[in-house]
């Protein structure tokens, strides 16, 4: 297949041909402004296109960016610019950038990649796994009444513009990160396409809002990005909200009470977490009706370095068997030690007590999906009596994992 069609970096004068073929297979357009954004942020030394001739028909990039895992924030390549021109699907094109990219990321020492895929059926052949999971939450705010004693505590909430909230949201979004397994870090040109508020961005929405909550000592604790717009599909308007953030729970309760006020909208859209807390907060619970969907997939590109970066929830000792057809160098035997203080990870020739394929390890990593819901469904074998309820309770996290972000990883 390389040879048929050649794999290397784009340069600079290749991009806007290279980001059209493959913005074009989602069915969408590069504005002038956004393809200069989209430019600034691309290091092109992790991009990779896929030429027939001197033609680009095919991509995948990678950023260098860092995710909070359980008990450690881990740098992570996240996935993104991925896309085959429908001229050459089903040439094996999307397989060959996808193990040349591996291999370029565990030749360069990375132990972890990333990505939101647009559909949930393609990566896990390439050993993904689907670690984090989303609430697409609907919100009757009729119906949102806060049960008495709730404490939103003393501080007060301002609408700003973007420029004077962006530093303050940038200030919170910073100090909640990095506690939230899930959440990464945001450069300046993330920030640039996550406050993006162009036609394109709006979907027929108003423009962004920034609320903005300070604590009664002044220092700013929480934020809400949102639209007013039509619920999707329905002649109804509903408060849009894109992106909440709090470092305590009163600020959190604040935001949710201020949305809930907002006069001649029926209801709330937002997608949270799973375990989200706001229908504790309400006499009626069912105010909040909710469907999940999957979020962030991790891929473990080397097992026992990303293994041991992150803690775990309960002492662990346990041999884990791994087949990796697609990265051959995480295959075999891997003794696994860890708890909530450190881990390590090596490779052993003890009888193993798991076993188990990347992808199944990738959808625990983050702490959301267990072990014992994949052996349930056959993806993980138990070979030692007890090893699996000891190694499900230790990957387990405190809270789900949540990715805050928008549809592609590492755009924001």
């Amino acid at each position: 297949m390389s040879d048929l069609h050649p794999l290397r970096p784009v340069t600079a004068e290749e991009f806007e041909a290279w980001a059209g073929v493959i913005t074009g297979t989602y069915g969408e357009d590069l504005s002038a402004e956004d393809l200069a954004r989209e430019r600034a942020a691309v290091e092109l030394e992790r991009t990779l296109g896929a030429f027939d001739g001197d033609v680009p028909v095919g991509g995948a990039a990678a950023y260098t960016r860092a995710l909070t895992v359980p008990g450690a924030v881990l740098p992570v390549a996240g996935v993104t610019w991925v896309g085959v021109a429908p001229t050459h699907r089903r040439r094996g094109v999307l397989t060959s950038l996808m193990r040349r990219q591996l291999t370029d990321l565990h030749e360069g020492g990375e132990a972890l990649a990333v990505l939101r895929p647009s559909e949930a059926g393609i990566y896990g052949r390439y050993g993904y796994g689907p670690a984090s999971r989303g609430a697409l939450l609907r919100c009757d705010k009729r119906a949102m009444d806060f049960l008495p004693g709730t404490d939103f505590g003393g501080g007060r909430i301002r609408l700003l513009g973007r420029d004077e909230a962006r530093p303050l949201v940038e200030e919170v979004y910073e100090r909640v990160r990095l506690g939230a397994v899930g959440w990464p870090d945001r450069p300046g040109h993330c920030w640039e396409t996550r406050l993006a508020d162009g036609p394109d961005e709006r979907d027929g929405a108003s423009a962004l809002r920034h609320a903005v909550h300070r604590d009664p000592e002044g220092r700013a604790d929480g934020y809400a990005l949102y639209r007013i717009g039509q619920v999707r599909g329905e002649q109804v308007s509903a408060v849009r909200v894109m992106e909440l953030a709090a470092v305590t729970g009163r600020a959190y309760a604040a935001l949710w009470r201020f949305l809930a006020g907002i006069d001649l909208v029926p209801w709330i859209e937002y997608e949270g977490a799973v375990d989200e807390p706001l229908a504790h907060l309400l006499t009626d619970s069912r105010a909040v009706r909710s469907h999940e969907v999957d979020r962030l997939w991790v891929r473990l590109v080397d097992l026992p370095r990303a293994l041991a970066g992150r803690r775990y929830a309960a002492p662990l000792e346990v041999v884990l068997q791994v087949r990796d057809d697609f990265c051959p160098w995480n295959s075999g035997r891997f003794l696994l030690r860890g708890d909530s203080e450190g881990a390590g990870c090596e490779r052993t020739g003890a009888a193993p007590d798991l076993r188990l394929g990347p992808a199944e390890l990738g959808a625990a990593f983050l702490g959301g999906t267990t072990l014992a819901s994949l052996a349930h469904a056959g993806r993980v074998e138990e070979l030692r009596p007890g090893a699996l309820a000891r190694a499900s309770a230790a990957f387990r996290g405190l809270r789900e994992p949540f990715y805050p972000g928008g549809p592609a990883f590492p755009a924001y």
